[in-house]
């Protein structure tokens, strides 16, 4: 017997094209958290993740008390890319010390987390950031990763899908295609036998220029494919906080202007895609294990 598509295990006919649209980054700044949370209360992000290192936490944290049903995970932080905002590790600098530079805060980008992190101290904080959210009340609904670094790393995501099985959350993933072709089959062999859910599909990427954004992702709608997606944005309002600390600004700005448009959400209606958060995966990883 064929097993059931994702899809199927969500109630939904197997050739239901199902998008989730993840806004990343919540708890960096105010004005990223401003943005986010108009975006989920307006229907149009139907799940966010939180970054538990971040200044902003405590905001993006008191939301997820104050919102139970909201879709929120936790963004699994491993680097701090901004020059003029900057974050560390929630375990304390001296328990994860492989994983900071000489300030104390994350690294920039993720080669230097593979060459000098110890796997050991990366799932330290990994499981503090974890502990913490849920600590601070928020009813987590999956875990992702912050510029793809529990992804990129064979061993870094192998401990990623054990995290997922551990706190019993479904997570991120490119499709198993993509990671069969790049010698993670022992990451698709870990996932199938501890259950963990992941989308059929994910978007990696975004649009090359602020004003290409429309185009771009009117392009990914009407590529998508049956199954589940995420794509995921950047949300922001571009104050004067916004584009002090991010480079990127503009281009958060235009994606949360689309993504918040009534003709975005009539142009996915007419091409039959439904939206979903990751708590319906969540629920139907939690189901089959019991």
């Amino acid at each position: 017997m064929t097993p059931a598509s994702l899809c199927e295990r969500l109630g939904q006919p197997a050739d239901a094209r199902l998008l989730i649209v993840n806004a990343d980054d919540f708890g960096m700044c105010h004005d990223e958290n401003r943005a986010t949370i108009d975006g989920l209360e307006a229907g149009v992000y139907t799940s966010s993740t939180i970054m538990v290192p971040c200044p902003w936490f405590a905001e993006a944290a008191e939301y997820g008390r104050g919102h139970p049903e909201a879709d929120l995970g936790v963004h699994l932080t491993q680097t701090s890319e901004w020059d003029t905002l900057k974050w560390g590790p929630v375990a304390g600098r001296g328990a994860v010390a492989s994983l900071v530079d000489e300030r104390g805060y994350f690294f920039a980008d993720v080669p230097p987390v593979y060459a000098r992190g110890k796997l050991d101290e990366v799932e330290r904080e990994c499981r503090a950031q974890i502990d913490q959210a849920l600590a601070a009340g928020i009813d987590v609904t999956h875990i992702d990763s912050h510029m793809g670094t529990m992804q990129l790393d064979r061993r870094y995501h192998e401990l990623y899908v054990r995290l997922a099985a551990d706190y019993r959350l479904p997570l991120r993933m490119v499709p198993r295609a993509m990671l069969a072709n790049t010698g993670f089959e022992s990451v698709l062999e870990l996932i199938d036998q501890l259950g963990v859910l992941a989308p059929d599909g994910f978007h990696i990427g975004g649009p090359p220029a602020p004003e290409a954004t429309a185009d771009y992702w009117n392009a990914v709608f009407e590529s998508l494919p049956a199954g589940v997606s995420e794509v995921y944005v950047h949300a922001g309002y571009g104050d004067a906080e916004m584009r002090a600390c991010c480079p990127a600004w503009r281009q958060r700005v235009a994606d949360h202007d689309f993504f918040s448009a009534p003709s975005t959400q009539r142009r996915l209606r007419d091409l039959g895609i439904s939206l979903i958060g990751y708590r319906a995966l969540r629920d139907a990883q939690r189901a089959a294990a019991a």
